[in-house]
């Protein structure tokens, strides 16, 4: 991690407010589609959304889940989450802090974890540690909206920043969720820097 999770959330509580606003290229909104099609919850499921920011992912699945858990570190963005649930009388959701490596979900069952631009800003060694957690979790499905290297990056023109941001190749990416035990069921390229993981929790040998 370039910076320490704790200058992370300062910053993004800093600019909390206008986040949403920022996020208007057409490969992000892109991305947010295709993440909540691939989540696809059921009324009995319970998602967990890391690295939720303001909602937008759980927002936009509450209404086809049981109930939706969203964690970030950023109280900034949180109390943007929760404003916006408020606003439109979204009550199966609930936002706290949380990071990829501690989700602070306590004893609850995940049945679906789903984490959109957000997980690049950890190390490859740190992801692979977050990927164990979520593995740990026994989720039946992981969806992975990201920045991430389908190819070598032209370093003229990075859809990330490099002074924050420490994306993945999708090779790594790959490796990692299969050695935490899923099986990769989707790779979709928004960009060349930007893409969508789906994996499916692998079937034990009693099943």
């Amino acid at each position: 991690m370039k910076k320490t999770i704790e200058e992370h959330a300062a910053r993004f509580s800093h600019i909390a407010a206008e986040y949403d606003d920022s996020q208007d290229s057409d490969e992000y909104r892109a991305c947010v589609s295709l993440v909540v099609h691939y989540v696809d919850p059921s009324p009995e499921d319970v998602v967990l959304d890391l690295g939720t920011g303001t909602g937008a992912i759980a927002l936009a699945l509450a209404p086809d889940a049981k109930r939706v858990v969203g964690r970030d570190i950023s109280e900034g963005m949180l109390e943007q989450a929760r404003t916006k649930a408020a606003e439109v009388g979204i009550e199966n959701v609930e936002f706290g802090e949380g990071r990829f490596r501690d989700p602070n979900v306590g004893d609850e069952q995940v049945d679906i974890v789903v984490t959109n631009f957000a997980m690049h800003h950890l190390s490859d060694e740190e992801k692979r540690e977050a990927i164990d957690v979520i593995a740990d979790l026994g989720p039946r499905r992981f969806v992975l909206g990201d920045v991430m290297f389908f190819g070598t990056p032209d370093p003229d023109e990075p859809f990330y920043s490099p002074e924050v941001d420490d994306p993945a190749t999708v090779g790594f990416l790959a490796d990692a969720l299969t050695d935490a035990g899923f099986v990769l069921t989707a790779v979709e390229s928004v960009h060349e820097q930007v893409g969508v993981l789906v994996a499916e929790r692998a079937p034990t040998a009693d099943e």
